[in-house]
């Protein structure tokens, strides 16, 4: 089962992800300062406000960033089985 972070904000994605299996972890922006807490998910969705992650272009995490911006849930789940398999 993939583990999954997603921003709390993205309501339809974590009720529909949740709906396909995923085990979903919700977070806040105050979490996600941390490079651990990225590396503890196979991937991890943002809602794309925050467009520099913590930097995260800099950080060497091996966890995939989803920017969740202009997709719809399904597009998201293509996303992660696209990047995780």
């Amino acid at each position: 089962m993939k583990n999954i972070g997603v921003e709390k904000n993205l309501t339809n994605v974590i009720e529909y992800l949740t709906m396909q299996g995923y085990k979903i972890h919700e977070f806040d922006t105050s979490q996600k300062n941390s490079k651990d807490f990225i590396d503890g998910f196979d991937a991890v969705i943002v809602s794309g406000i925050d467009k520099n992650l913590m930097g995260i272009q800099n950080t060497g995490a091996k966890t995939s960033i989803i920017d969740a911006n202009g997709l719809t849930p399904q597009d998201i789940q293509k996303q992660i089985e696209q990047r995780l398999n």
